[in-house]
């Protein structure tokens, strides 16, 4: 058990990042409170979706900086690696948020 998180450098942008997704969700609220068009609505989510991926990737970078590299020897080799697998879960979200967009363009899918 380490004595501090991994995001504990980070602590104060991951705290402002959710505020603001916790703002951006009570706009979402007030927009269905309002009978905004769906679509609007939609694409808020999105936006939220994004952010809240976005402090996932902090995280994440975070936790295999600090906990998964503290593990190890080679500090240099496991930067690298770190990096490595940050930027492929990086990708990954990029590519499914890609293929659900295809999906929805050939009217495979429907959020309406």
């Amino acid at each position: 058990m380490h004595a501090h998180p991994g995001y504990a450098d980070d602590k104060q942008q991951v705290l402002s990042r959710l505020k603001r997704i916790e703002g951006q969700v009570r706009g979402l609220q007030r927009m269905v409170d309002d009978d905004t068009y769906c679509i609007d609505v939609l694409t808020q989510v999105a936006a939220v979706t994004k952010a809240l991926q976005g402090v996932g990737l902090l995280l994440l970078d975070d936790h295999l900086r600090h906990c998964v590299a503290g593990a190890s020897g080679d500090a240099e080799r496991t930067d690298h690696l770190v990096h490595e697998a940050t930027r492929a879960v990086e990708r990954l979200l990029r590519r499914s948020e890609e293929h659900t967009s295809e999906l929805q363009s050939r009217g495979l899918i429907s959020y309406a």
